[in-house]
């Protein structure tokens, strides 16, 4: 049996003991989980420090803050969000108790992501344990420091059965979907998102599916461009641009597009010095192998700002390019890298029609002080999240689903959603073995005046207060007797 396969295993075993059902205990791990990103962020920030070249604060802000917040959401909210749900009835079930009741689907596979390796692979994992789960942890081996310190910490805080840390590169992750599992989470793109679908497929596992895409800026001439800018050059270069959610294009009427440059450049200037390469707050592509696909972008697109870069030290300055085409090898595919193309066109009309014409992105952005154009924005084009006048941070709130569309990728999680995700809501109707007059109308024989009665109790939707409610079971009982007595005779 492969390690993968133990892994697996021992998961599941642990699950069938019933032991992560229990509220107490997910509260429980969830509090082991807080305690180890406030007792081991030196160890969490050196690694990062060697993957990605972040600050320790850096990774905080970033990584560990916001994880720390979902935490505390969980603990704080998991009662209420695991507590049966009260439905509404139709008039057949008046009288009986229809409710939703979560519960967890089994043995859940995360799978992580380099980019952010704390953050989007940790994130799921607090969702499955909230939702009562097993779940096998797969840090991804691109971010080689941190997946270590992944496997050695997390079973120092949780149950190392119901949740093992499984590290390695392809050939693991293949092994890991040979499994059956009752549920798969991947983040990262949507190429290895087709091959997750397929393993999938053959134990029909659901999968939430969290990819990417080209997300579009638009910035409107007529809004205040310095602050636009600041907040794109904020939300382009965090990472050094390996955001799934980084603005990935802009897109500007051309009479505009010289002060774009203009703004992009000071603030570039202003948030990583003259020299982004010294600037300690400035990132590193994750590997060679990215440094060079990213490189390979630029060369049929014209450099307005940067371009300097150092392929031993993983280093490409944060880059702006002007006048590109639709066609350019930049616009071909999500760049995940600190190049931002700028497209002219002429106006809202154009932008709407350019982004129809691409996959559905997991993020757009629009910078207008006109909500008539976010309007037209938000309601003529499809994405996985819409911000206006400013970039990244809805990934931040918890109360809105986060989550790609078509290309992007499906299904969603933050906060409750993550716990939804990875639940099974189970519809439940309680039933007692009386008021039998009442379903004489669906017991053959059938007649056109069961008929009646049945699309009266079934289409017939009544919004009745609590007396209203009595009322009308009362009057049931009364009916339900006449019908009796009527079939009966």
């Amino acid at each position: 049996m492969s390690r993968e396969q133990q892994a697996v295993a021992r998961a599941r075993k642990a699950f069938e003991t019933g032991r992560s059902k229990c509220l107490e205990h997910r509260i429980r791990q969830l509090k082991n989980l807080q305690r180890l990103f406030t007792e081991r962020q030196k160890e969490i920030s050196d690694a990062i420090k060697k993957d990605l070249n972040k600050s320790e604060v850096g990774t905080q802000l970033y990584e560990t803050l916001g994880l720390e917040g979902e935490i505390s959401l969980a603990i704080r909210k998991l009662k209420e969000w695991a507590a049966p749900r009260s439905v509404e009835k139709n008039l057949l079930t008046i009288s009986d108790t229809v409710y939703i009741k979560p519960e967890p689907l089994g043995v859940v596979l995360v799978i992580g992501a380099w980019n952010y390796p704390w953050a989007v692979t940790i994130q799921p994992l607090i969702g499955a344990i909230a939702a009562g789960n097993a779940a096998v942890v797969k840090p991804s081996e691109v971010s080689v420091h941190t997946a270590k310190v992944m496997e050695d910490l997390l079973p120092l805080y949780i149950d190392k059965e119901l949740y093992p840390v499984v590290t390695g590169g392809v050939s693991e992750t293949q092994e890991l979907l040979r499994q059956r599992f009752d549920h798969i989470f991947y983040t990262g793109n949507s190429m290895v998102g087709k091959l997750i679908m397929e393993a999938a497929a053959k134990h029909l596992t659901p999968v939430t599916l969290e990819l990417g895409g080209k997300s579009p800026c638009y910035i409107d001439k007529n809004c205040d461009i310095n602050i636009a800018c600041r907040r794109v050059v904020w939300g382009k270069y965090t990472n050094c641009g390996q955001t799934c959610i980084a603005p990935d294009y802009i897109l500007c009427e051309p009479s505009i597009q010289d002060r774009v440059i203009e703004e992009v450049k000071k603030s570039i200037k202003e948030f990583y010095t003259e020299n982004p390469k010294t600037c300690p707050d400035y990132g590193r592509i994750i590997n060679q192998r990215h440094f060079k696909r990213i490189m390979a972008m630029l060369e049929d697109s014209t450099v307005a700002v940067g371009g300097d870069n150092d392929e031993s030290d993983c280093y490409i300055a944060p880059t702006v390019l002007r006048d590109v085409k639709p066609d350019a090898k930049v616009m071909q595919e999500e760049i995940f890298g600190p190049l931002l193309p700028i497209l002219p066109l002429g106006g809202l009309d154009e932008a709407i029609k350019f982004i129809n014409k691409g996959e559905k992105p997991l993020a757009l952005y629009v910078f207008t002080p006109d909500d008539k154009v976010i309007t037209r924005m938000r309601d003529e084009t499809s994405s996985g999240g819409l911000l206006a006048n400013d970039c990244l941070v809805h990934y931040s709130v918890s109360s809105l689903p986060f989550g790609g569309v078509g290309n992007s990728g499906m299904g969603c999680y933050h906060g409750k959603f993550s716990f939804d995700q990875l639940s099974h809501l189970r519809g439940c109707l309680i039933k007692q073995l009386k008021m039998e007059g009442v379903n004489s109308m669906r017991y053959p024989p059938h007649t056109p005046k069961k008929l009646g009665w049945a699309r009266f109790f079934i289409l017939k939707n009544l919004d009745l207060g609590w007396m209203g409610r009595m009322m009308l079971l009362a009057t049931l009982f009364v009916v339900a007797a006449v019908v009796l007595q009527n079939y009966v005779l």
